[in-house]
């Protein structure tokens, strides 16, 4: 993984955000339109969305390295590394539907897509092993960023993400006596207590998710 590619790349973005304002200008007009299901904190709208989408953003690079960290202690990497290059690569050359997105602006697409990808991983992890690949929980932030990207686009982002994984995960990978070993680890206190350190991103930013009107999600 190219981190230090990653990192430059969110470092040039923060810079044309203070020369052009861009996102700044995104987020102002998403205060008055967000979906009645998405609460924030009582202070400044527009700054805590730019506060989570900035988080959303600078995240990847730490969770795609967490990822692969805990793909080689797997003994799954060689199935998990192509994933994470497609993740890796949609930053450092976007797909072509992202054309003309520039700054923070464009890079929420594409963390959006890293995001995602590591969420489907996730989810076969759970399906095969009884738990994610690595704890972090962005389901939230991930329907919030798509909201603020907005349809038809976040769904054609979706439809990349699906074709990106397709195939590369399949029910072989997870019969290896390697990954089944590593299945008994999952569970133990000292793993558990690691993962503490991973909180679901949206809560530690005070965005939230109302699903019902009892029950609130980050």
């Amino acid at each position: 993984m190219n981190i230090s590619a990653l990192q430059a790349l969110i470092q040039r973005a923060h810079q044309h955000e203070t020369r052009t304002g861009h996102l700044a200008s995104q987020m102002q007009a998403h205060v008055g339109q967000l979906h009645p299901s998405i609460r924030l904190p009582n202070e400044d709208t527009q700054d805590v969305l730019q506060r989570f989408v900035s988080a959303y953003i600078e995240q990847v690079p730490e969770l795609l390295q967490a990822a692969q960290q805990v793909a080689q202690e797997a003994g799954i990497e060689a199935q998990i590394k192509p994933v994470l290059q497609v993740a890796e690569q949609f930053f450092l050359q976007p797909p072509a539907l992202m054309a003309g997105h520039e700054g923070l602006e464009g890079l929420l697409d594409e963390a959006y897509l890293a995001h995602r990808l590591v969420e489907e991983v996730n989810d076969r992890y759970i399906a095969h092993l009884g738990a994610p690949l690595i704890p972090l929980d962005t389901t939230v932030a991930n329907l919030i960023v798509h909201q603020l990207i907005g349809e038809p686009f976040a769904n054609q982002l979706d439809e990349a993400v699906h074709h990106a994984v397709e195939g590369m995960l399949d029910d072989a990978s997870f019969a290896q006596d390697s990954v089944l070993a590593y299945r008994e680890r999952l569970h133990n206190p000292q793993t558990e207590a690691a993962w503490l350190r991973w909180p679901c991103l949206s809560r530690q930013l005070g965005v939230e998710l109302q699903l019902d009107e009892t029950r609130a999600t980050g």
